[in-house]
């Protein structure tokens, strides 16, 4: 066992103090001058002195050396180095510390970064945009959803604010630049946008920075919108429902009345009958007309009550064997080998409801198409119909929205229900050369 730095001192010093006083002995002996031997004795105790403590000094240096190597890495950020001091010394002690409070670091490193990446894998799957702006509004930060929305899917970082927005509609513009938080709508490619932007300011290193969150509200507010249409409806087909069961039943015993009037009249020609000639007539147009209002209810009840659906694997051939009766149509394309997962019967009548359509908008059975992704769930139906106007392609899904004289505007609405109770979305595309394109993709909510 190696002693401690004091020691290995305090044995030198001890050697060099007797040979020190040692040699002035032996140089008296032969009989040399008192003060030359102490003066020679000393000289000689101050050479072996630096002698004994130059190895010891030396190595001193080197540890002190790599100590200060060690401390300047730690200033520049860098703990990836551990020091080499075999010594059981104060200054091995000192080495091992620093070890351990480098390997301490380097965990702690990693652990962060581990952190940092995992936020910013989080942040980046995000689908609300965000973007971090310093004081000059220069774009420190972007995530995945903002470089799609405002630059094509193009980096951000270091553009200026003003550079980027003016490529952007003038509503989203125009609610970046305000620095408000709230709602704002526009037309997009897929149709009227809803999107709710906030804003949040902190100081960091001495300087502001701006937080702009902006978070898609369309499919939210058009939930919140159908949900309380079904309030609505369910409100109206009650109240209806509950008035003409009697106005029906009224309407039916006024019949027979009248009947037994006839009867009556038959048997007493000479008694003068109290019906009025067109009595029939009205009791026949009160019924047909209840008849027509009660369909007209039920129609609207059955897009309120819609259940959940009840997804299970199903063949694409099957599905389109099963609509091939009830409409002509070409199928486009080959069908997927994998199953699709979805509920056959809510889907049936959703494109049974687009054929209808394209049917009623002037599009010839022939031109009538049904294509299925390859790659996912994904039906589009094609048709040579009059299309859309931009106007309409807006509202077309909203329910009781209807270009048609007699249209109740359900038929696209329940199509939307029934894709979005998948978790899926619909979307509407004029077709170049006249026409609807109408795309409905469903997600795999399950390996089928």
């Amino acid at each position: 066992m190696q002693t401690s730095l004091e020691g290995r001192i305090f044995g030198v010093t001890l050697l060099a103090v007797a040979v020190g006083t040692s040699i002035p002995f032996a140089l008296l002996y032969f009989d040399i001058d008192i003060y030359l031997a102490w003066a020679g004795g000393l000289l000689l105790a101050v050479a072996v002195a630096l002698a004994l403590l130059r190895p010891l000094t030396a190595s001193l240096n080197r540890a002190l050396d790599a100590l200060e190597s060690g401390l300047l890495n730690f200033r520049d950020g860098n703990f990836s180095n551990s020091l080499v001091i075999r010594r059981r010394d104060e200054l091995g002690h000192i080495g091992r510390r620093y070890n351990e409070v480098a390997e301490i670091l380097r965990r702690e490193r990693a652990h962060i970064y581990q952190r940092e990446l995992l936020l910013d894998t989080v942040i980046q799957s995000s689908p609300q945009t965000l973007l971090l702006l310093d004081q000059d509004e220069r774009i420190i930060y972007a995530n995945t959803s903002a470089r799609h929305l405002l630059n094509n899917g193009k980096p951000l970082q270091g553009l200026r604010l003003e550079q980027v927005v003016s490529q952007c509609s003038p509503e989203l513009a125009d609610a970046i630049a305000r620095r408000e938080d709230g709602l704002f709508s526009y037309s997009g490619a897929d149709g009227a946008v809803t999107q709710h932007i906030g804003n949040s300011y902190f100081v960091l290193n001495a300087h502001r920075h701006r937080l702009v969150v902006i978070r898609e509200m369309t499919r939210e507010l058009t939930r919140a919108e159908v949900q309380v249409w079904k309030k609505v409806i369910r409100l109206i087909s009650h109240e209806l429902n509950n008035s003409l069961a009697p106005i029906s039943s009224m309407a039916h015993s006024g019949k027979m009345l009248a009947q037994q009037l006839d009867k009556s009249s038959a048997s007493a020609p000479n008694t003068t009958s109290h019906k009025p000639a067109a009595l029939d007539r009205v009791f026949d147009t009160i019924a047909e007309r209840c008849r027509h209002l009660t369909e007209f209810t039920q129609g609207y009840a059955r897009f309120a009550k819609l259940p959940a659906p009840s997804c299970e694997a199903v063949q694409w051939q099957q599905l389109i064997d099963r609509l091939a009766p009830l409409q002509p149509f070409t199928l486009k394309g080959e069908l997927p080998e994998r199953p699709g997962y979805f509920d056959p019967v809510q889907i049936e009548q959703a494109l049974l409801n687009l054929f209808k359509n394209a049917h009623e908008a002037g599009s010839d059975d022939t031109e009538l198409q049904i294509r299925v992704d390859r790659q996912g769930q994904q039906l589009v139906v094609s048709d040579r119909g009059c299309g859309m106007g931009e106007k309409v392609l807006q509202q077309a899904l909203l329910p009781f929205y209807s270009t048609k004289s007699q249209g109740m505007g359900l038929g696209l609405a329940l199509c939307r229900e029934i894709v979005d109770a998948h978790g899926g979305n619909i979307q509407l595309h004029n077709r170049d050369g006249g026409g609807l394109q109408i795309s409905l993709w469903l997600p795999w909510t399950q390996q089928s």
